[in-house]
C-alpha cells in the first residue's frame, strides 16, 4: 500500500438513518510475524448524547483498557528506526506529516485527519528488521496524540473492528 491519503468516507453521518464509517490505517502482525499495513474502516456508530443535555451525535464506543494518553512532537527529520509498537495504540496526527513503513514493503504517509491503529507488537526479525520504520515528512514537526491500550482490544487481522 503506497498512499499519502486515507480512503474516502463511505458515509459521513449527515443522514441520520445511515451511520458513518471512519477509515483508518491498520498496522498489524500477520501469522508469519511480518508487520503489515492495510486500509480498514471503523463501523458501529450510533446516535447518543455525550451527556449534559447535548443533542445526540454519532458515537462509537471503543473496547479495551486505556493505559496512557500521550502527546508527541516529532522533530523535523526524526526517524524512529525499526521497532515494534510499544503497545496497541491509536496514533492521530494533529499537525505536520509522518510515515510508516512495514516489513511487507508497504509505506503510508499521514497527516491531520488520518488515523492509524498500531498493533505490530510481536513481529519476528526479518532481514534484520522488527516492527516498522517511521519518521517525519516535510519541513515541520509532526504533532500527535497517542492512545495506548493495556492489551489489544481486537484480534490481529487486516480489519480488526469490522
Amino acid at each position: 500500500m503506497h498512499t499519502t491519503t486515507t480512503a474516502p468516507l463511505d458515509t459521513d453521518g449527515r443522514d441520520a438513518s445511515t451511520p458513518p464509517s471512519l477509515p483508518f490505517v491498520h498496522m498489524w502482525t500477520d501469522v508469519n510475524g511480518t508487520s503489515r499495513l492495510d486500509e480498514s474502516m471503523l463501523r458501529g456508530f450510533g446516535l447518543q448524547s455525550v451527556g449534559g443535555g447535548a443533542d445526540p451525535q454519532w458515537m462509537r464506543p471503543f473496547p479495551g483498557e486505556v493505559s496512557a494518553v500521550l502527546f508527541a512532537a516529532l522533530p523535523v527529520g526524526w526517524v524512529g528506526q525499526w521497532h515494534p509498537s510499544p503497545h496497541p495504540q491509536w496514533v492521530i496526527p494533529l499537525r505536520g506529516r509522518w510515515f510508516l513503513e512495514t516489513q511487507d514493503g508497504s509505506r503510508v504517509e499521514m497527516g491531520p485527519g488520518d488515523i492509524h491503529f498500531g498493533q505490530d507488537t510481536s513481529t519476528a526479525e526479518i532481514d534484520g528488521t522488527t516492527g516498522h520504520l517511521s519518521g517525519t515528512v516535510g519541513d515541520e514537526p509532526c504533532l500527535q496524540v497517542l492512545i495506548q491500550f493495556a492489551a489489544s482490544p481486537a484480534a490481529p487481522t487486516p480489519h480488526p473492528f469490522g
